[in-house]
Parts: C-alpha cells; sequence; structure tokens
C-alpha cells in the first residue's frame, strides 16, 4: 500500500522535539502507538506495530528527539562497529510511520519508547501530531505479565474511553488501580480532548521470559485488524507464534519447579 500524498520533506525546527519528516494530507487517520519497555511485555506491542507497519507499508512521518525525556546512562543509544569502523550510530527515538490503506482511510503507527523523565511535555508532542493530523480515533497496544497458562490463547482486555466502544468491538473490559506507564497517561488525556481511544492489553506468563512473544502481538493484531479496517497476512506470525508456544514448552519440560508451577497453575483453572 502507498503512502498519501505529502507536500514534501520539512527542515526540523529546532528546539522543538517534534519533527516531521513530511506533512502528509490525510483524510481520517487512525492513530496506532505503542511503547517499548514497562507496557511491552514480551516485546509484543512493539513488534505487533512494528509487524502492520511492514504488511500496509508505511513510510516515515515524524519522530521525537528524545534529547529531554531520555537518562542516557540508563537507556543508551547504540553504535555498529564493522572492521573496526564505525558504520552507525542510532538514538533512542521515538517515530511515527504512516499509510493509506485505501482510498478515504489512513493508518499512523508510532512505535515509541516509555521515557523517563518531562512525561507531560512528552504528552504534548502526542497531542500536537493528533491536533495537527487531525486524528480523532486512537488504538494502543500493550502488554502486561500475569498468572496465566503458557498454553493458553492470549486473553485481550481492553481500556476505552467510552464503555461503548467496548460492547461495539466484542471487547472484555479491565479492572485496574495503581501505577502506570505513558499508556496510562495518554489515554487519560485523549479522552479529555475528546478524542475516541481504544487500549488493547495482552496477557503474557510471568514466569517465561520469551522476547519477541509473537504469541502476544499474534493475539493484539488478531483483535486490532478488525477495528483498523485493515486486511493483514498473519500467517508468518502465527507460524512464529507456533515456534514460540514451543519453545515455551521446551522451557517448561527442562525445569521441573516451573512445570510444578504450571500444573497447579492448571488445578487452579480447573477450581474455577
Amino acid at each position: 500500500m502507498l503512502a498519501p500524498r505529502s507536500r514534501g520533506r520539512e527542515a526540523p525546527a529546532m528546539n522543538e522535539p517534534l519533527r516531521w519528516h513530511v506533512r502528509p494530507q490525510l483524510r481520517d487517520p487512525l492513530l496506532v502507538l505503542s511503547f517499548e519497555g514497562w507496557n511491552d511485555a514480551g516485546e509484543s506491542a512493539t513488534t505487533a506495530a512494528r509487524y502492520l507497519a511492514e504488511q500496509i507499508g508505511a513510510a516515515p512521518l515524524a519522530e521525537i528527539d528524545p534529547e529531554l525525556f531520555f537518562d542516557f546512562s540508563v537507556r543508551r543509544p547504540t553504535v555498529t562497529i564493522e572492521d573496526g569502523v564505525v558504520t552507525d550510530f542510532a538514538w533512542p527515538l521515538s517515530r511515527f510511520l504512516y499509510a493509506a490503506t485505501d482510498e478515504a482511510h489512513e493508518v499512523v503507527i508510532g512505535i515509541a519508547i516509555d521515557l523517563h523523565l518531562r512525561w507531560r511535555l512528552f504528552a504534548d508532542q502526542i497531542l500536537a501530531l493528533v491536533d495537527q493530523l487531525q486524528v480523532r480515533r486512537t488504538v494502543m497496544l500493550g502488554a502486561y505479565l500475569a498468572d496465566v497458562l503458557y498454553s493458553r490463547p492470549v486473553g485481550i482486555t481492553a481500556v476505552a474511553s467510552d464503555a461503548a466502544l467496548l460492547e461495539r468491538h466484542g471487547l472484555e473490559a479491565t479492572r485496574y488501580e495503581g501505577p502506570t506507564g505513558v499508556i496510562g497517561m495518554l489515554g487519560h488525556l485523549l479522552r479529555e480532548r475528546g478524542v475516541e481511544m481504544l487500549a488493547l492489553w495482552a496477557g503474557l506468563p510471568h514466569y517465561i521470559h520469551v522476547a519477541p512473544n509473537a504469541r502476544g502481538a499474534l493475539a493484539l493484531l488478531q483483535r486490532a485488524e478488525p477495528i483498523l479496517d485493515v486486511k493483514l497476512d498473519l500467517d508468518p506470525l502465527r507460524a512464529a507464534a507456533r515456534d514460540c508456544e514451543q519453545n515455551m514448552s521446551k522451557i517448561v519440560s527442562g525445569d521441573a519447579e516451573l512445570a510444578e508451577y504450571v500444573r497447579e497453575l492448571k488445578r487452579r483453572e480447573f477450581a474455577q
């Protein structure tokens, strides 16, 4: 799929964290957001967002300069050295891409990073992008760790700006009170702004760390696909999800204590 027409590349304005590559003329964009880190168990959410971007042929749109938002001693930039020569250097950027899915609909995809500093200023950059693109609908992708059986289908729960959205899409509502990440902050601010918001959350087993967890990514995209009104080829992701489950089975079968914990989870499930 081709990206919509743009007005050409713009030089970034100095001291503005939100820097545009192009200023496209979008008609009814839907914004998808994912964040590495605290909101991204098993890297499922960002894996789903990258897969979506690849499937729809998304092109660079904008980025947020990381200078004000990260402690680089915690989240360090990366360097590539080949044969003693530095060939690449990358800052931890929050990137936005875009593509048209049909004649009257576009998707903007944000693949960002859970930040360390200046949350409200970062939120201002997201809201500026929402305002300038005239975004009316957002879908955020997240994943969390839970007491769930690794061999069961990945459960998806949701948070919305309006309970009617959950009913419309047949989504299971969740209840929670406690610490939150950038998704929780943005969900609150988007709702206050009158922007339709859905946050989809995949529940993954806390006792097995597999990253990227393709099972979580697949579950998120299966739920997101009809909401975004896109048609995706999920077969490669299904194959990766099967490999992921087989890998987890090997980990469990090779650890007696872990295997007993899984049996206990099954007993609890049966008793309910």
